[in-house]
């Protein structure tokens, strides 16, 4: 389990293609690792991946085709969202996020107003019944507070720390993202059709 409170941006230096999947190198950044073992969990752009190797400030994981196959942003050498799992000590600074990707978004706009900047994105039709005005969603692993919500379309509206501080600073319209809704409204909709 995550907080989607992002602790750094590392980058992805090295990708190996495999039959199943792949394996991917990632330089942590200004992430500290020294309590990072293998076999720990990461959330890589919003997705929990395990560490199969570490050295220096750099980590392995392998990605399953299926987790390529619907998630984006694991496919290039490019920055990623980086979150260690949380420790049942931990604040829950953001809301519980599982690093299980939902579906890909798609940004329909990104503009600063103000100091702020407002994230415009329209997700899958499937997962539009889970995203609630004032609700938590994860965006590429970020932690985010939904403004509006109209059919599959949500805004967010972005502090400077949270743009500074990830990667989404990166958006642009029609840039595609993770998207994880919130883990209360899966378990309730089961619940219910039960």
């Amino acid at each position: 389990m995550f907080s989607g409170i992002i602790a750094a941006t590392g980058r992805i230096i090295r990708i190996e293609p495999r039959e199943s999947g792949a394996s991917l190198t990632i330089d942590a950044g200004a992430m500290d690792l020294a309590d990072v073992a293998v076999g720990d969990s990461i959330a890589c752009g919003g997705v929990c991946l395990t560490v199969v190797a570490r050295s220096g400030n750099s980590f392995s994981v392998d990605v399953s085709r299926e987790t390529l196959n619907c998630t984006v942003g694991l496919d290039a050498m490019q920055e990623v969202n980086l979150e260690k799992a949380l420790r049942l000590a931990d604040r829950l600074g953001g809301h519980l996020v599982s690093g299980h990707v939902d579906g890909v978004g798609e940004v329909l706009k990104f503009e600063p107003i103000g100091e702020s900047h407002e994230l415009v994105i329209r997700a899958p039709d499937a997962l539009a019944k889970y995203i609630a005005r004032k609700g938590s969603i994860s965006v590429d692993g970020v932690s985010l507070t939904t403004n509006t919500v109209s059919g599959p379309e949500f805004s967010i509206n972005l502090i400077p720390h949270t743009v500074i501080a990830t990667t989404l600073k990166h958006l642009k319209p029609g840039a595609r993202v993770n998207l994880e809704i919130d883990l209360i409204a899966r378990y309730v909709e089961r619940m219910l059709s039960a």
